[in-house]
């Protein structure tokens, strides 16, 4: 079923090609340059997928504008201009579920991945580079794949991990798994909020669930003798095993890890 898509992006490469593709497919597609722009169409118009590609003062908000600090499924202001800055983010936070279609759904956050992995490293200087990356996205096994498969890529290019060493993957996988098969029970009504920042230096993710949470004190020691035989607690041993630094919120619906740059630890 067509949806109504709204692309913001300052460099015009990504917008211009999938403006095209989006379209051809039956899509509604709308663009902006800058983030108050956008604000100013999502006021007045919804849209079931928003795509912001933006990068140092085009993320830098003008409240006085358009009286808008924040809005849904738009990226956070940055309070200053920072060049080495760069966002990225798909929101499916308002995707109609009256006409969930996992293939659909598939489609369009895959299509966006693949165009963006076309244009994201022209002409930058990778040393300073510092990524912002974010997702919405509703509770689907298939979705987390594509999305694991492009932070990897972009974890490696930054130089974090070894690709031929790391097990960052696993982790990862895991913690996505948790939030989609535990968290959110499979229920693609309720959304994974995944927001991800990295630099030459660490990488940071933070996965967020609509489930009731967990207290992670209470999951089986998977170690000990008597509970070799459960498959309970062996994932998130192996986060804590894999990860620098790993911290869940009280309610236990949202894990952050920190990976720590493989070449200078």
């Amino acid at each position: 079923m067509p949806k109504r898509i709204l692309i913001i992006d300052d460099q015009d490469d990504l917008a211009t090609e999938l403006g095209e593709v989006f379209t051809a497919a039956g899509h509604t597609v709308k663009t902006s340059e800058t983030r108050n722009e956008a604000v100013a169409l999502s006021v007045n118009e919804g849209f079931d997928m928003v795509i912001t590609d933006l990068g140092g003062k085009n993320l830098v908000s003008d409240p006085g504008k358009n009286g808008h600090e924040t809005l849904p499924c738009l990226p956070e202001p940055e309070k200053k201009i920072r060049s080495e800055f760069k966002a990225f983010k798909i929101c499916l936070a308002n995707y109609d579920n009256e006409d969930f279609s996992e293939e659909e759904i598939n489609y369009l956050v895959s299509t966006t991945l693949n165009y963006k992995a076309k244009f994201i490293d022209r002409g930058e200087a990778m040393k300073k580079r510092r990524e912002k990356i974010d997702f919405e996205v509703p509770s689907t096994i298939a979705i987390m794949h594509d999305i694991l498969d492009y932070l990897m890529t972009r974890v490696e290019k930054l130089g974090v991990v070894n690709p031929e060493q790391s097990n960052l993957f696993v982790a990862l996988d895991e913690a996505f798994v948790n939030a989609v098969k535990h968290g959110n029970k499979f229920d693609t009504r309720k959304l994974v909020k995944i927001s991800v920042e990295i630099s030459p230096t660490e990488a940071s993710f933070s996965i967020e669930d609509e489930g009731e949470g967990f207290d992670v004190e209470n999951i089986p020691d998977p170690t000990k003798p008597e509970n070799l035989l459960k498959a309970s607690g062996r994932g998130v041993m192996f986060i804590y095993n894999i990860m620098d630094e790993v911290v869940y919120n009280d309610r236990g619906n949202r894990i952050t890890m920190i990976k720590k740059n493989e070449n200078q630890v």
